[in-house]
């Protein structure tokens, strides 16, 4: 069993795991978002492989909690806040809440390093190419980062060491184990955070996957 919730927006449905930050896909429908999940489990275990972490790729999806979507959702990023994202942070989450953002990271950057300089175009020529994802990819995580008290600004892509920095401190929150509440005054708790860091990191390296055929 692997515990999920649905965010349901007008147009689209976002299916997140609970216990695997940023194992999400979203659909028209619920049954679509749930499939879809399902089906990036094949895509998702390598990451949390690479974090130290067995990954259940058979298990049943159990959804245990649905939440309204927000204008957020309907833009193409989960938002959501299931009342689970409140409980209590233990070491083991927040080693979990560690390894994983890492991994997702690596992996992100892994692949930025051979990916074509310019990607496949989606419809209508939509897509940003490989720098330009990259820039973006940075650029949202010190947005991010804000929402859980850390401040830097934004890095060049060059710039590994201002990268690696932001990164660190990052971690370093997410690290601690806490009561589960927001993590800075109006900001994200260290569940829901997580979530976002790698989702948004996979949602874009498997992105790049696809446009580089």
């Amino acid at each position: 069993m692997a515990d999920i919730y649905l965010e349901t927006g007008k147009k689209k449905v976002f299916a997140g795991s609970l216990d695997w930050p940023g194992w999400g896909r979203f659909g028209k429908t619920e049954e679509e978002a749930v499939e879809a999940l399902a089906a990036y489990g094949a895509r998702y275990a390598p990451i949390a492989t690479a974090a130290g972490f067995g990954f259940p790729t058979a298990a049943r999806l159990n959804v245990v909690e649905r939440v309204p979507g927000t204008a957020t959702t309907e833009f193409g990023a989960p938002d959501g806040r299931p009342a689970a994202d409140g409980r209590p942070v233990t070491a083991a989450v927040a080693d979990r809440h560690t390894r994983l953002p890492r991994a997702a990271w690596a992996a992100f950057d892994a692949y930025a390093a051979t990916a074509p300089e310019s990607l496949r175009k989606g419809p209508r020529g939509g897509g940003r190419d490989r720098d330009k994802m990259i820039d973006h990819v940075v650029g949202t995580d010190a947005a991010y980062a804000r929402k859980i008290g850390v401040k830097h600004r934004q890095p060049a892509i060059g710039d590994r060491a201002a990268i690696e920095a932001l990164r660190d401190d990052v971690i370093a929150t997410l690290g601690r184990p806490g009561d589960g509440g927001p993590l800075t005054g109006n900001g994200w708790t260290a569940r829901y955070a997580a979530r976002r860091f790698v989702w948004h990191a996979l949602d874009h390296l498997w992105e790049m996957e696809d446009r580089s055929e």
